[in-house]
């Protein structure tokens, strides 16, 4: 080791002298001049920032968010009050319609034709068969399985209706029966019940019927099926009219509907928070002029001889001539409103009154009216009819060939001859024009061309040109009924006019109405127009006999026994709808009984017949006699109590 150097001996600097004890005083001990005093080592201590701050910042921030709870306080309780207390009262309540009884349709009498009876619409909420709900992915197919048997629904559809997660309520079917409904809650009963065993063994205890409901509803029913389908026409799935007089005073029998508001929660009606009720006010009752037994016989004849004839189809009307009421208006085919699915579209309307057509020779008594009433010729006029006659650029001739006939006026009408039909209505002017301006004068007031007045949905007013516009041939098939068009009512209300004297009545098939109060309001009055006089009505009702009563006549069919009966037999060329060409035939027979004291008035047409007769006379004059019998029967008309005029029919060449 290397030596230690000397220590070197401290050097004293004078100073003070020492305080007693050694210990150097701190007030006058300095350090050496020179040199730097030496930093005092002390220990560092932790210090806490100021409050301060913080807490304001914290006051800041609340006292901001209590701004705006106030302000908005401020803008709910004050600025928009009324807003907010809107929408929580719609939340909070929930109104429902309370739908109104449809009035009944009656016959004369007061027996149903048309009523509403209870049924259900059969609802579901489609949130309830998701699989979150359900647990199980196929549950809306698995209750279309059930359901489409007993709803008579596509299966398919069912389920697709079923699969809207995002909504709450559906319609399944409309108006069902309660023993439908009854079906589906003892099913759904079922399935419940298999559910909760399913639940207590560890399952799901899905029940895939749960979210099926009902809503009360009314379903209109037709006690009588098809009678009167034609007249009634149909509801449709809206419960409102769709055709017929449902569609025609849908509004009287409709009523009002009404509305319940009630408190609800969850869903669930709070029976303690009261409600708001605003009542229904059920349908009017509506009467009809209509006598169903007549109605019956009057479509079971029509549609009996339809399927004889194999026709297209077939319509006759009953009415009252002294009051213009009609007590039949009978279609074949038809339909059953009660089952629209099984109905034939074109047979669901009512083709007496929508039906244009050709009447033929049923047309010819207002030829005769007219000539009868401008005083051109009387029943016992002699007219020379030959077997073709030649006007304009045809020859016509009458329905079988003959040799010259030798007619009274009465027996052109009694023989139903075109020709003698031409020359008796050229005698109405100077000219031809001016004849065929006075003849279309009285077609016009016998109602051809416009609406018969029934006011009916899609009736046609047939066609009647102006006598200008008449073409060469229809100057002279007009008078005999062909260039010219009418429907079956027009044609009845015609003799019915002749029935009543001359006075046309417009033909109604509303007697009047029963309001909610009971009261019962008759129809208005129907529109009366003169016609002919009532000389002329009896002279033709006269001249109507000789075709049903003379052994010429062409209405021999047409005889009741006990009854003067008066009328005319019509065969006409038939316009085809589809074509527009002439195809086939229209027969028909128009009359009235008693003809010496007219109280009823029937008009029978069939369309196309294509097995058997196609004239007038012979299938239609059989309808006429069986209808009209049992009319007079239901009517309490008394028997005729004196004898038939029997006018002359022809006369021998020199007399």
């Amino acid at each position: 080791m290397p030596p230690k150097e000397p220590a070197t001996p401290r050097r004293r600097v004078p100073g003070p002298a020492r305080a007693q004890g050694g210990g150097r005083s701190r007030s006058t001990a300095r350090p050496p001049a020179g040199r730097p005093r030496p930093a005092r080592k002390t220990a560092r201590s932790l210090r806490l920032g100021s409050p301060r701050p913080r807490l304001r910042l914290v006051g800041l921030g609340l006292t901001l968010v209590m701004l705006a709870f106030v302000v908005r306080l401020l803008q709910v309780q004050a600025v928009d009050a009324s807003a907010y207390a809107a929408k929580a009262e719609k939340n909070r309540y929930s109104s429902s319609t309370l739908a109104a009884e449809r009035g009944e349709i009656t016959d004369r009498d007061g027996i149903a034709l048309a009523t509403s009876v209870d049924a259900y619409d059969i609802t579901a909420d489609p949130s309830m068969f998701t699989t979150k709900f359900s647990k199980a992915d196929d549950t809306p197919e698995q209750a279309a399985a059930l359901l489409a048997p007993i709803l008579r629904k596509d299966e398919g559809d069912l389920a697709k209706q079923l699969r809207k997660p995002k909504s709450r309520y559906t319609i399944l079917a409309r108006r069902q029966t309660p023993q439908i409904w009854k079906q589906i809650k003892d099913l759904r009963s079922v399935f419940t019940e298999k559910a909760r065993t399913d639940k207590a063994n560890g399952g799901t205890g899905a029940n895939v019927l749960a979210g099926v409901f009902q809503e009360p509803s009314s379903k209109r029913v037709y006690p009588n099926g098809d009678l009167g389908a034609g007249i009634l026409g149909y509801v449709n799935a809206d419960g409102k009219g769709g055709g017929g007089l449902e569609t025609q005073l849908n509004k009287e029998l409709a009523g009002k509907d009404g509305e319940i508001t009630y408190a609800q929660s969850g869903g669930r009606r709070v029976p303690t928070a009261g409600n708001r009720e605003v009542p229904a006010v059920p349908g009017s009752d509506i009467e009809l002029t209509i006598d169903r037994d007549i109605q019956w016989a009057a479509q079971k004849a029509i549609a009996d001889q339809v399927k004889k004839s194999a026709a297209d189809r077939g319509y006759v009307i009953v009415q009252d001539n002294r009051t213009g009421e009609v007590l039949a208006m009978a279609n074949a085919p038809g339909f059953d409103p009660n089952d629209l699915s099984q109905a034939n579209s074109a047979a669901m309307g009512n083709a007496a009154l929508q039906d244009a057509f050709e009447p033929g020779s049923t047309a010819k008594v207002m030829s005769m009216a007219a000539v009868l009433e401008e005083n051109a010729a009387v029943p016992d006029t002699h007219v020379v009819v030959p077997n073709r006659l030649h006007r304009g650029d045809r020859l016509f001739k009458d329905d079988i060939d003959h040799p010259t006939w030798y007619l009274t006026l009465n027996g052109v009408l009694a023989k139903s001859s075109n020709i003698g039909t031409i020359l008796a209505t050229e005698q109405l002017g100077k000219t031809r024009a001016e004849a065929n301006q006075v003849l279309h004068s009285y077609l016009r007031k016998f109602g051809l061309g416009s609406p018969s007045g029934l006011g009916y949905p899609g009736e046609t007013a047939g066609i009647l040109a102006k006598p200008q516009d008449w073409s060469t041939s229809q100057q002279y098939t007009i008078p005999f009924g062909q260039g010219l068009s009418l429907n079956a009512m027009q044609a009845a209300s015609v003799y019915s006019t002749i029935a009543n004297g001359g006075v046309r009545i417009e033909p109604t098939l509303v007697r009047g109405s029963k309001g909610p109060d009971g009261r019962f309001t008759p129809a208005p009055a129907p529109k009366k127009t003169r016609v002919v006089s009532e000389k002329t009505a009896k002279t033709l009702a006269s001249m109507l006999e000789s075709v049903v009563d003379d052994e010429e006549g062409t209405g021999t069919k047409a005889r009741i026994p006990g009854y003067r009966v008066g009328g005319k037999t019509g065969t006409s060329n038939r316009v085809d709808p589809a074509t527009g060409r002439y195809k086939g035939y229209t027969a028909s027979f128009a009359g009235i009984a008693p003809a010496d004291n007219p109280r009823i008035t029937v008009y029978c047409a069939i369309q196309n017949p294509t097995r058997g007769s196609y004239f007038g006379g012979q299938i239609c004059g059989p309808i006429y006699k069986q209808v009209m019998e049992f009319a007079l029967k239901t009517q309490q008309v008394a028997p005729s109590g004196t004898a038939p005029a029997r006018l002359p029919v022809s006369f021998q060449p020199g007399e």
